[in-house]
């Protein structure tokens, strides 16, 4: 299937919607959170790696404790403190979020980053940062999760200029036949890029059902290594750890790494994924088993 499907529009339009998303991050004042709060930043999926890299690219920056929970597994209670719990979510209509929205109203005051701005998170939520111009049609996320990553790095200070235009470079970027064809592949990070390495494997398996894996760089040569071979490739974003190449090559496998922005370089991993599924005969768009969003039924009463 060569047909332009919504996951390739989607996922070409980074460059403008980062360039909106730094526009709205970088306005002083704003419901997100100030130096010196204590936050948790919650979602389910691809919005909860979002969160994993935020809240170590704000901790790291020295403005605050940041922890990041998958939302069914949200730890808020009144001894941890907190000033702020934001929640990211495309669709605002996720159960595990809407039920911690629920959990702290009243308790800790809550900003929302959405996609779509007419649904029930916005009405649970405090404050809300809508950002309609990355919400998607595909059931695969690609713009909504990095622009709103964009908003937050913008809101940390960042200049994000040299991300979009590494962005655009990614999309125009030759894709490898060895990467379309690998057997596996495993995605490392460290510090923020974890979030992305997670992020970069979940699109793998949700748009081509390929084996992906994705680690803390450090951790790989702690048992995961093993899994290295030929025909198969090792993803790092950001620094590479002293000698970790080397001992990856040695393996058979293949190594990438890139110079451009982690996030940007996520860019490219999502074409790699849209040409997997292609290269299979998969809807990017549909994928087996999944939907939109998750909505759960509520528990029957006893």
């Amino acid at each position: 299937m060569n047909e332009t499907s919504y996951m390739e529009q989607e996922l070409t339009s980074q460059p403008d919607t980062w360039r909106e998303a730094a526009r709205v991050g970088a306005l002083t004042g704003g419901p997100l959170p100030k130096a010196g709060e204590r936050v948790a930043v919650v979602g389910c999926g691809t919005s909860w790696f979002m969160a994993q890299s935020y809240a170590a690219l704000r901790e790291g920056a020295g403005l605050g404790v940041t922890d990041p929970f998958a939302a069914s597994e949200a730890f808020l209670g009144a001894g941890r403190g907190y000033d702020a719990v934001v929640a990211i979510t495309r669709s605002g209509t996720t159960t595990e979020v809407l039920r911690v929205l629920d959990a702290v109203k009243g308790r800790i005051p809550t900003v929302t980053i959405i996609g779509d701005p007419e649904t029930p998170a916005v009405a649970m939520s405090d404050e809300t940062v809508a950002l309609p111009f990355a919400d998607e049609k595909s059931v695969v996320q690609t713009r909504f999760a990095t622009t709103a990553l964009t908003l937050l790095r913008a809101h940390l200070g960042e200049d994000v200029s040299r991300a979009v235009s590494d962005a655009q470079e990614a999309l125009t970027a030759p894709l490898e036949q060895e990467w379309v064809d690998a057997e596996q592949f495993s995605f490392l990070g460290t510090g923020w890029t974890f979030g992305l390495a997670n992020e970069a494997a979940l699109k793998m398996r949700e748009a081509s059902q390929s084996w992906t894996e994705s680690y803390p760089a450090m951790e790989y040569r702690h048992g995961p290594i093993s899994i290295a071979a030929p025909g198969r490739v090792t993803w790092l974003f950001g620094p590479a750890p002293a000698g970790l190449e080397a001992d990856v090559v040695r393996t058979g496998a293949r190594f990438v790494h890139h110079a451009r922005d982690p996030l940007a370089d996520l860019v490219l991993v999502q074409r790699v994924a849209l040409a997997r599924a292609r290269a299979r005969g998969l809807d990017p768009d549909n994928p087996r088993s999944l939907t939109r969003s998750v909505m759960l039924e509520a528990p029957a009463a006893p």
